[in-house]
């Protein structure tokens, strides 16, 4: 367990459950798990993310990805690429949050 508290802080007011399973199965266990690298997990989530239009949980999610040793080019790229796939309104928000997301580090 690595004791992840960011659901607690985020939600934890207004839903605790959902703050228990983001902290102690999202991240404690799933990220953890030894399958794919933390940085392979954030390519992956990152695209999903990008994919749904979740920009809101796509700002926090492109600056764990650069802690987890994506870079800022890759991350860029991995949203060109995906605008061919998801759409042009959908990649123009990705990179929109990754301009707040890489202004805040």
């Amino acid at each position: 367990m690595t004791g992840w508290t960011g659901g607690q802080r985020s939600v934890g007011d207004i839903a605790p459950a959902l703050a228990h399973y983001t902290d102690a199965v999202l991240f404690d266990e799933v990220w953890a798990r030894p399958e794919l690298s933390p940085r392979d997990r954030s390519l992956v989530t990152v695209s999903a993310l990008v994919t749904l239009g979740a920009v809101d949980q796509l700002e926090f999610h492109l600056g764990f990805a650069r802690d987890n040793g994506v870079t800022e080019e890759e991350l860029v790229e991995a949203i060109t690429h995906l605008a061919f796939y998801v759409g042009w309104p959908r990649a123009m928000a990705a990179i929109a949050a990754a301009r707040k997301a890489f202004a805040a580090s």
